[in-house]
């Protein structure tokens, strides 16, 4: 009996002993991304956005009248590389005698607080007295007569690399009224957070819509200067017009380098995780399953009512939040998956996706068919999902075309 009780104990603490160290591996793999990211700050100069160069370009906007696109990330900081404070662009640019005239709004507003997909209407910027220009509703693109009296527009917003993102669709509608009108565009660069590799299927131009403006992969590898010159290059403006255009780059930037996002750029990414999860768990946004909007996860879990709850262990109900007024699946009880401990993406994970639709319990519940096209860029992701077709042959379908955008690709980058 001695024996065995021993033996009970010893069974007890081994059993104590996996689960502190699971939760220990847990910790250490949440924190992965950010102590890479405080070593790198160590051991590299600290990156520059192109915001903060204003020694290169003030020149160039004195004594012009000046529109400015803009959000909340389009700030100049005042400590790169340490802990961050900053100002407001415009802010900036007033202080130093800049004649900005007007502000341009993209998704989410100049001050970031919209929802996604909310209309962004005009008005007045309470700070500075600047009338607001939405471009997002039915107004995503300047007329001509909100750019008359502009010498020239400066944009500057911080992007995370995925097409369905709508800032890059922004960019391009501005571009080409910047075209039209004869007026020069100046683009002041930063670094894409997922701008380390490229994945996904490439858009077929039949499914063109404000989610995807051109036919690129989903993860497309490229900062906000090199996609404008890239739009410019390869006329793919509007009738292929070009806009005189002017690229401030960032320095000591690579691709390969990771980049701490000290503003969320959108109010359901709080984070870097968030951000590094967005390529593959933006794809729920086409499907009827909830992807963390309505709590404090947003784009780091999936769930549903209607997945199998004998297989996904977490559990939550949507509700109302920051940035999500009506989360999908609110108020109700959402079997799914906690991804915040994945490790730095370095493509896009479709196993959660597939996985999700295997285990579902309501296979006509799952997708939403336009919504997903949209997002996706093609229908045929979809239907492979459909087929049970296994992700490595779904990537395989890729290649050829991720092969033909890296080459067009390499023409425009301005980083290593």
């Amino acid at each position: 009996m001695v024996f065995l009780s021993g033996f009970k104990n010893t069974v007890l603490l081994l059993v104590l002993l996996l689960f502190a160290c699971a939760n220990q591996a847990k910790k250490d793999t949440a924190d992965t991304l950010e102590a890479r990211m405080k070593t790198e700050q160590k051991t590299t100069p600290p990156i520059v956005v192109a915001a903060n160069r204003t020694g290169y370009y003030l020149p160039l906007l004195k004594g012009k009248r000046v529109g400015v696109v803009a959000n909340q990330t389009s700030v100049i900081f005042k400590n790169p590389g340490a802990k961050p404070s900053y100002t407001h662009l415009v802010d900036s640019l007033l202080s130093q005698g800049v004649n900005i005239k007007k502000v341009f709004a993209p998704e989410h507003g100049f001050r970031g607080q919209a929802d996604a997909g909310e209309v962004v209407v005009d008005g007045v910027d309470t700070k500075t007295g600047l009338p607001l220009i939405s471009l997002y509703g039915k107004n995503k693109k300047p007329s001509q007569d909100q750019l008359e009296g502009l010498e020239l527009v400066v944009f500057d917003i911080q992007d995370v690399g995925v097409r369905f993102y709508t800032y890059i669709a922004t960019l391009q509608l501005v571009m080409e009224a910047c075209a039209e009108k004869g007026i020069p565009l100046m683009v002041l660069d930063r670094p894409n957070p997922n701008g380390h590799y490229v994945d996904g299927p490439r858009m077929k131009a039949e499914h063109r819509s404000f989610l995807g403006m051109n036919t690129i992969p989903l993860v497309y590898g490229m900062t906000m200067g090199e996609y404008a010159q890239m739009l410019n290059g390869e006329g793919w403006l509007e009738g292929k017009m070009k806009v005189d255009l002017t690229v401030v780059a960032l320095e000591n930037y690579t691709h390969e380098r990771s980049y701490d996002l000290p503003i969320r750029p959108s109010p359901n990414l709080p984070n870097d995780i968030a951000i590094n999860l967005y390529p593959s768990t933006g794809l729920f946004e086409g499907t009827h399953l909830n992807a963390g909007r309505g709590t404090e996860f947003q784009f780091q879990r999936f769930g549903a009512p209607f997945l199998d709850s004998t297989h996904y262990i977490l559990r939550y109900t949507p509700q109302p939040n920051f940035g999500s007024k009506y989360p999908k699946q609110q108020d109700k009880l959402c079997y799914g998956k906690d991804l915040s401990d994945t490790a730095r993406l370095h493509r896009i994970r479709l196993d959660w996706l597939i996985e999700a639709y295997t285990r579902t319990q309501d296979k006509a519940a799952f997708f939403n068919t336009a919504s997903f096209t949209k997002h996706v860029g093609t229908p045929e992701l979809q239907q492979q999902i459909e087929a049970g077709i296994s992700e490595t042959e779904i990537r395989k379908s890729w290649e050829a075309d991720l092969e033909s955008f890296r080459k067009i690709r390499s023409k425009y980058l301005l980083y290593k």
